[in-house]
């Protein structure tokens, strides 16, 4: 049981489904710990993104793109990541749209510092950028104000209903280029908190993950609260597409897949400078 001597860690993360699931246990204090105590804060990726660069939360959901921008401040966590196998971000038009259309047109994407931003520039690095909320990228495009949008999130399930068609998708084209998944979001842990603490606030987050994969309904009615009005079954359906074995354990792949991410992101021109991936766990 938590006591009055126990640390307190404001842990930021996104108010998305797959990100509800996994810290679930955590937030309900199914999983408690006489050392730390857990105090959480919403946000949007790219918000995080931001506010990790000035260091703001001891733990932090954060985007891999945003690693190399961080890294001086925080520590890769091996539990929490969001991992795209075979599927993943996606760009879609209001058009049928061959992947190599892409070059030069105007796409709507949901921030700089985002992974699914970084893969399309080493996908494709010319195209024109127009930034918008992630929740507004199809209204943008169906404006006409972007010739295609980069949708991330429950979008991927939906784009087809609302008269989208894929153009391409980040994680397909990443595993069949480079033989991995697709690496798009982990937790960071400020590098100045102490050792021991690091490692409690891992073995906490590994075990919320693993109670929410061993309780599944309970934390999915959780996680449904945080779905955007999406019907169950599709919530379901991303929740279980990253909540993966690689959420729990990112093992010796993810580290692997983030350093390639974050090597060919420099190659292109994203990434100012070369990056070492740092896991705790």
């Amino acid at each position: 049981m938590p006591d009055s001597t126990a640390l307190e860690i404001v842990s930021a993360h996104s108010p998305d489904s797959d990100d509800a699931f996994m810290f679930y246990a955590l937030a309900t204090k199914k999983i408690r710990s006489s050392r730390v105590t857990f105090r959480h804060v919403l946000s949007d990726i790219e918000t995080l993104n931001r506010k990790a660069m000035e260091g703001v939360y001891d733990l932090s959901a954060i985007s891999y793109h945003a690693y190399p921008y961080v890294a001086d401040k925080y520590v890769l966590m091996a539990s929490g990541s969001s991992i795209g196998d075979g599927y993943g971000p996606m760009v879609v038009a209001l058009h049928p749209m061959e992947p190599e259309e892409i070059k030069g047109k105007k796409i709507a994407i949901p921030g700089t510092m985002t992974t699914a931003y970084l893969a399309l520039k080493i996908f494709e690095p010319d195209f024109i950028p127009v930034v918008v909320p992630f929740d507004k990228i199809l209204d943008t495009v169906q404006a006409g104000t972007a010739d295609a949008g980069l949708i991330i999130h429950e979008a991927q399930l939906t784009y087809n209903k609302v008269g989208f068609h894929r153009a391409l998708d980040m994680g397909k084209w990443w595993k069949e280029r480079y033989s991995l998944p697709l690496p798009l979001g982990g937790n960071a842990l400020r590098r100045s908190l102490a050792d021991d603490v690091k490692n409690e606030c891992c073995r906490m987050m590994k075990e919320s993950i693993q109670y929410a994969l061993d309780n599944h309904g309970e934390a999915m009615d959780y996680a449904l609260q945080f779905a955007r009005d999406m019907e169950p079954r599709l919530a379901e359906k991303f929740v279980g597409m990253y909540v993966n074995h690689y959420t729990l354990d990112a093992g010796d792949v993810i580290p692997k897949a983030v350093q390639l991410l974050l090597d060919k992101g420099h190659e292109v021109g994203v990434i100012p400078h070369k990056t070492q991936v740092e896991f705790v766990r």
